[in-house]
This record gives C-alpha cells, structure tokens and sequence, in this order.
C-alpha cells in the first residue's frame, strides 16, 4: 500500500490574494541572455527592433508578470547613460562582474520597448556599487519624468515617443553585502545610501516601490542582523526588502535537494521576523514586504558558471546555462508553492534568469527556441493560480535527509477563485523512492467537478530536455486522479510535480 498525503482545504483559510508580481522573471547582461536570447537581429524570426519574437511568443506563454533588469552583479558597474542615444555612438565596456564586454546595443530604452511587447511590467535596478543618489536620479528623470526636463527630452528624442517609461519598481542596488560585489558595503554604509538614494528619489515621485537589499542569501554571516540595520535605517523610505537564493543538488544528496522549499520557507519567516521587529522598535504601522528577487536552481560548481579570464572578456559568452532535469523542475515548482504560500509577505517575485542562463527558455544564436523542463510547474502555475492563496493542511510521511533531518514527503498550496468556482491544487512528492495516494477533503467548497489533473514526472529523474528532444520532460494526463463526493484521490509518483483544477459543478 502506498503511503497516503492527505490534505484539507476549506476556503475560509485564506492566506492573502494571489499576487501577479510572483511570477517575475529577471534579464541581467550576463553571457548570453540579452544578446542571442531576447535580441539577435541577425536571427530569421527577428523583428523589426532586433528581438527575437520566437523568444517573445514563449514569453508571453511562460506567463511572465515583471522582469527586473539590468542586474545582478552586472549593475553594480553599470553606467545607465551607456546604453541610451544613438546607438553607433554608444561605448562598449568591459563588465568586470562578467569579466565580459557589453557593446550597449541594449539598454534602457530597448529594453522598455521589449517589455512592451512582452507585456512585462519593469523592475529597474540603480548601480549603488559604483555610483550613487545622483546617477540614480538621473535615470529616473529619464525614465520617469514628464516631457520639459533636459533628460526627459533626451528620451524623448531617442524614443520618438512622448510618453515616460513609468517604471514603478526600483531596486535600490543588488546583494550590496556580497564581497563579490563591485563597490560591496557594509551594513551601515549601505542602509546610508539606500536611504538618501530613496529619499531623494520620493522627492522627484513619491509613489515609487523602493526595493532595499536584503542578504544575498541566509547562509551570509551578516544575514538578519544586515537586514535590522539596513531597515531601522531606510525603514521610513522603502516597501521591500529583498531576498536571493539558490539551490542545487550536491555530492549526490538527492534527498536534501527535494526538500530545498523548506529552507526557503525558513529564509521567508527570517526576513518576516526580523522586519517586523524593526517595525515594532520604530512603532511604525506599515508593514515591510519582500521582494524574492532572485531564486531558481543553479549548479554554482559547474564549468559553465565560470566566468571568462585573463584577457578574454567576449560579448555574450557561454554563461550559467544549466540545462534542467526533471527533478530540478519538481524542486522548482515545489520553490513557487512556497512562494504562493507567503503571500502575505512575499509582494513580488522574480525568477533568475529568464533565457538562456540559469533559464526556462534557451536558443541556439541563429537557430531553434525550446523548453526546459522547469518552464511548464512555471508557466501552468502563473495561468492557473487565480484569486485567494489557501492555507492547505498537510499530513504525510517524513523523508529523511542530511540538511534537514526529516521532510514531509508531500508539499502543496491551493489557490481558491471564489467568483468564478475554481480551485487549484499544486502539489509535489518529493520523496525520493515512494509513490504517494492522494487523499484531499474539499467538502467545505460544495459541488465541484475535477477539469483537469497533470504531472510533471519521469521515470529517470536526471532526464532532460534539448533542442533536439524538446518535449522529454513536460507535463500528461494524470489518469489516476478523481473526484468522489468531495474527495480528491490519485497517484503522485516518486519525485513528481501535479496541478489539479477543479470547478464549481455546473460554472
């Protein structure tokens, strides 16, 4: 007999509304997910501005939400202006996070024209590494402010267009506690910063969404204490602060890998705990949000993450491109449920990165566009998650593993869509060996009947997909699954990733 999760939902137990800023993706100028990933002017399915709109159609189907640009580390060394005018009078410069060259064929105003047509919102990202409260007004005078001011003008000009970029979310720099970090600070030097960079910024609009650094991730030595300086500091000024993780599996420990979303569950809590302790000191009445700003899998150790040296500093080189089994996906899409579930905290999301590195889409420069394995729990989760986040209670057996001791074999989140009747279940089993029964209670929202049940799965848990073998890893039917007087019951096979949509009868 197979070991049973069983689950109970009702939807009074309401978490917060679905946030469509979680399904945020990011576009650094890192190796090649700007030039030969969303812009390659040479490539047959080019349009007329340079970007690839084969990439563009598997944007829009990924169901992207906001993209955050134009870094990551690269900004920290960014010089906004580069990429704006003329563009045969633009410098190429060499990017020392990268160790790479940038031509700033891309830059600001082409990647606002992109976002149009992906029909992304933009979360744009100021260098507070090596620049300051001045550069980051200026970019939003060119950004943001009406027609009638030098800068404005200037975008204008290069646009042809009248209307201001109104990007409304802005980061205030990238990981500022990592050493690794172009102009890298420490607690107090960055909460200054960031706080008169704010300050002066809510000067020029006051209603801007200000994303202060958080840790780059909860292994830092500084995390938690970084984060009360930096908000007892910038408390009053920002609406976020932002959180970075990453996972992969290690040394053959496939066991603590599948249960990675209890870890980032922690690292949410953290955050939470040690904002609203601040809160409590200050005696303020908002609450500080998070800003997930980065988070995916990705294998650090291997040859592809290196970055280039010595004299070689190519255009777009070979960078972070790991290509995503079928288990990364399951850890992936187990990754978004924790994010769904902290809804009430988590206030925007943005998946690293969205083509080619660490990506769910890769292209061959001049030729084929295909998915990896991680694009489908990504693209059926953003299309589906509709109205209320539920609170799902879980029973199921443990796992064991070196990280955490023991995990619940079974993890899941529902979303609940009173209005139109929809019910939405996403659920993992992440135990390495055990199939798992389904047992879910849905008496409490009435008559309903199952539209559709579909897993993510493969019998070898390390296949993959290429541009040859597109379709390896991607989602079926799942015959097993059914619905009987209020009881949701199926098979999850053994590492695997399910969505079950459900409906009012008769809606």
């Amino acid at each position: 007999m197979p070991s049973t999760l069983a689950l109970s939902l009702n939807p009074a137990f309401r978490v917060a509304p679905v946030r469509r800023r979680t399904f945020g993706a990011f576009v650094e100028h890192l190796g090649r997910c700007v030039y030969t990933g969303i812009y390659e002017p040479e490539h047959p399915s080019a349009d007329e501005q340079g970007f690839r709109t084969d990439v563009l159609e598997l944007v829009r189907e990924l169901g992207v939400s906001s993209v955050r640009y134009p870094g990551g580390n690269f900004v920290s060394g960014y010089r906004w202006e580069d990429g704006v005018g003329p563009v045969e009078e633009r410098p190429v410069r060499h990017d020392l996070a990268w160790h790479s060259s940038d031509p700033n064929t891309v830059g600001l105003d082409e990647f606002m024209a992109w976002a149009r047509r992906a029909e992304v919102e933009p979360m744009y990202a100021v260098n507070l590494g090596t620049r300051g409260v001045q550069e980051a007004l200026d970019v939003l005078e060119y950004a943001n402010a009406p027609a009638g001011t030098h800068l404005s003008d200037q975008r204008v000009t290069n646009t042809g267009r009248p209307e201001s970029h109104d990007i409304r979310m802005w980061c205030l720099g990238n990981e500022m506690d990592g050493p690794w970090q172009i102009g890298h600070k420490n607690a107090e030097e960055y909460a200054r910063v960031a706080t008169e960079t704010a300050r002066a910024m809510r000067m020029e609009d006051p209603d801007l969404e200000l994303i202060a650094c958080g840790s780059s991730n909860s292994q830092m030595p500084t995390f938690g204490a970084w984060e009360n300086t930096v908000l007892t500091e910038a408390y009053d000024f920002v609406d976020m602060i932002s959180a970075h993780v990453y996972y992969s599996e290690k040394d053959g420990d496939q066991a603590s890998f599948l249960a990675s979303a209890d870890d980032m569950d922690h690292f949410i809590d953290a955050v939470v705990a040690t904002a609203d302790h601040v809160r409590a000191k200050l005696k303020r009445e908002k609450r500080i949000m998070i800003s997930f700003d980065e988070w995916n899998v990705w294998y650090q150790h291997r040859a592809e993450s290196r970055p280039p040296s010595g004299d070689d500093w190519p255009v777009a080189p070979v960078l972070l491109e790991d290509i995503y089994s079928a288990m990364d996906a399951v850890v992936f899409g187990n990754l978004l449920i924790s994010l769904l579930r902290h809804s009430d905290r988590v206030a925007s999301a943005s998946l690293a990165q969205l083509v080619n590195v660490i990506a769910p889409i890769m292209t061959e420069p001049g030729g084929r566009v295909w998915k990896q394995s991680t694009f489908h729990p990504f693209a059926l989760t953003s299309k589906h998650a509709r109205g209320e986040v539920l609170d799902v209670r879980i029973q199921a057996p443990s796992f064991d593993n070196q990280r955490f001791g023991s995990s619940t074999s079974g993890d899941a989140v529902a979303t609940w869509d009173e209005d139109s009747g929809e019910l939405t279940v996403f659920v993992v089993n992440r135990d390495p060996a055990t199939q798992l029964a389904l047992d879910a209670d849905l008496a409490a929202f009435g008559g309903l009947e199952l539209v559709e049940a579909t897993t993510l799965h493969h019998q070898d848990p390390y296949a993959a997909n290429s541009a040859d073998a597109p379709d390896t890893v991607a989602p079926a039917e799942n015959t097993s699954v059914g619905l009987d007087g209020g009881r949701l019951s199926g098979s999850l096979p053994a590492i695997s990733w399910s969505m079950i949509r459900l409906a009012r009868a008769g809606a």
